[in-house]
């Protein structure tokens, strides 16, 4: 299979489509307000867990060339160095 090289911005774009089209409505519940959300930007294929390790795990088994990218479910950054992570309301909209 060939790669087609995408741009790091192009790739977080695609999983943020990705993610309000087709998968917010399904893991954005109270119980996985933290959780990490990794998501196949190829396939849309898309798992979730506390650290989103094992998730990852599991869509590379799937597909061992897959495009992999994390969204904390409920906040806008998934991590914070020294920083407050602030937690989004339900209506919040990642930007293009």
């Amino acid at each position: 299979m060939q790669a087609i090289l995408l741009s790091s911005e192009e790739v977080a774009k695609r999983a943020n489509l990705l993610y309000e089209s087709k998968i917010r409505q399904k893991v954005e519940t109270d119980g996985n307000i933290g959780k990490m959300v990794i998501i196949d930007i190829e396939t849309g294929d898309y798992e979730v867990d506390e650290m989103g390790i094992q998730a990852a795990r599991n869509l590379y088994a799937k597909h061992p060339y897959a495009r992999l990218f994390g969204i904390r479910i409920g906040y806008n950054v998934a991590a914070s160095l020294g920083g407050v992570m602030e937690r989004v309301s339900s209506d919040f909209r990642y930007s293009n």
